[in-house]
């Protein structure tokens, strides 16, 4: 599985992509020093900048909107079919 996901681009040379360094925009660690790496167009979020970033959101508001909770739910599984 690649270390570095592109959004919104087809993957089309799976270890060409994952040799390439991608720095985090937030911790500016590159993808060799994280789990993951998301890229966007002209940003990237590694994975535990991307988790510190949800804590931030979903603690800040203290509880989540319902809409957020069902994202939260779906992502970690709990979704009501």
């Amino acid at each position: 599985m690649a270390k570095v996901v592109k959004l919104g681009a087809k993957k089309e040379h799976h270890d060409e992509e994952d040799k390439d360094l991608v720095y985090c925009s937030f911790c500016h660690r590159p993808n060799t020093q994280v789990l993951k790496m998301v890229q966007g167009p002209g940003v990237n979020i590694c994975s535990e900048c991307a988790m510190i970033a949800v804590q931030y959101l979903i603690l800040n508001d203290r509880m989540p909107s319902a809409e957020a909770q069902q994202i939260l739910d779906a992502f970690w599984g709990k979704a009501k079919k």
